[in-house]
């Protein structure tokens, strides 16, 4: 497969880019981007909070995927990140590009958290464990958790 590059920045999910993408997760049943379109429109998640990014990769003028990190809004004390919202079109799956997209979230976590966390659907479980992830066995809102070590 020839490599293909990506141009990874910061995104609004305001673009009629955004819209192809949001449109083709609800054709395959997933509504996550539909909920990012949603809190972004009623101003209840615009990323503005300490740490919080929305990420799209390009691959020229097309968004071939996207991934945040918000303030995990299921814990209180604000020091814990969540991965949310990892989507990317079919055509760019398999290259590789949703590892850099959830490593870019690392790596920014990394800098304002102490963990980071993920409710991830049993076909990615492998994909987050490969990325440095631990299971997380008997809470509701985690399956997955990274921990960076600060302030222990």
């Amino acid at each position: 497969m020839p490599e293909v590059a990506y141009l990874l920045k910061r995104l609004r999910p305001t673009t009629p880019a955004f819209d192809r993408l949001k449109d083709e997760s609800r054709l395959e049943g997933y509504w996550m981007l539909v909920r990012l379109a949603d809190g972004w429109a009623s101003g209840r998640n615009i990323f503005h909070k300490r740490g919080e990014a929305l990420y799209g990769a390009w691959h020229g003028r097309e968004l071939a995927g996207v991934c945040d990190l918000n303030i995990d809004p299921y814990v209180e004390g604000g020091d814990q990140g969540r991965v949310r919202h990892l989507f990317v079109s079919a055509p760019h799956r398999r290259a590789g590009l949703g590892r850099m997209l959830v490593e870019t979230v690392i790596d920014r976590a990394r800098r304002y958290f102490i963990m980071l966390n993920t409710r991830a659907p049993p076909q990615a479980f492998v994909f987050y464990e490969r990325l440095g992830f631990q299971r997380v066995e008997g809470e509701e809102f985690v399956t997955h958790r990274m921990m960076f070590g600060k302030g222990s």
